[in-house]
C-alpha cells in the first residue's frame, strides 16, 4: 500500500501557489487515473483505488500548512498503515522550477507542513516527492513567494514536471520503489503541454 499525501492550504486564495504543488500533484494524479477525492474525515479529502496492483489512498489534507501531520496520521491509522506506506508531495525552495525528487528518510528542510508530520508521527522515516520551486527571487520573503501563484511562463513547466511525476509514480507501483525513484529523479522534459 502507498498513501500519497500533496500538501497545500485549502480555498481559492490559494489555489495554484507554489506553495499547493503537493495538491496539484495529487489533482494530476486524480485526472489521470479518473478518480475523485470522494471521501472525507474532519481533517482532509482522500480515495483508495487499486493501480498496477497496488493499493493506493490520494490524500489532500484540508488542516492548511502547519497542522497537515494531523490529517497524515490520521488517514495512516485509518488504513493501518506505517510512515514506510507514505509518500509527501510538496514545494520545495531548495530546488530550481522544472526539478522533482524522490527521496526516503531526510529532513524537513524548513518546510512547515513535513515538519507538522515529522512531529505528529514522531519519525522522518517517510519519503518525499520534493518538487522544485526556486530560486527565491531577490527582495522576496520565501512566504510571500511560495504563497505567490505560479507565472504564466511558469506554467508549462509545472505542467511537465507533474507529468513526469505522475509516470514515475506509475513506474514505482508497477516496478518497486527503486525504480520508481530512478525514474522521478531524472531530469523532466519541459517540452509536454497540458491543460492545468
Amino acid at each position: 500500500m502507498w498513501i500519497i499525501a500533496g500538501l497545500g492550504n485549502p480555498g481559492v486564495d490559494y489555489e495554484e501557489t507554489r506553495h499547493n504543488y503537493g495538491f496539484l500533484l495529487v489533482e494530476w494524479l486524480c485526472r489521470k487515473w479518473e478518480v475523485r477525492l470522494d471521501k472525507t474525515s474532519p481533517f482532509g479529502v482522500f480515495q483508495d483505488l487499486r493501480r498496477r496492483q497496488e493499493e493506493v489512498v490520494l490524500l489532500k489534507p484540508l488542516t492548511f500548512m502547519n497542522r497537515s501531520g494531523v490529517a497524515v496520521k490520521q488517514v495512516l491509522a485509518h488504513y493501518n498503515a506505517g510512515p514506510e506506506n507514505l509518500i509527501v508531495a510538496h514545494d520545495d525552495l531548495d530546488l530550481p522550477l522544472g526539478s522533482v525528487k524522490l527521496r526516503r528518510k531526510c529532513g524537513a528542510g524548513g518546510h512547515n507542513g513535513v515538519l507538522s508530520i515529522m512531529e505528529e508521527m514522531d519519525t522522518d522515516d517517510f519519503s518525499r516527492i520534493r518538487l522544485g520551486v526556486g530560486p527565491r527571487p531577490e527582495g522576496w520573503t520565501g512566504a510571500d513567494y511560495v504563497l505567490a501563484p505560479f507565472e504564466d511562463e511558469e506554467t508549462p513547466t509545472v505542467k511537465s514536471v507533474l507529468d513526469h511525476t505522475v509516470e514515475g509514480i506509475e513506474t514505482l507501483l508497477a516496478r518497486g520503489f527503486e525504480f520508481g525513484m530512478n525514474r522521478i529523479n531524472r531530469p523532466p522534459s519541459l517540452s509536454q503541454e497540458d491543460g492545468m
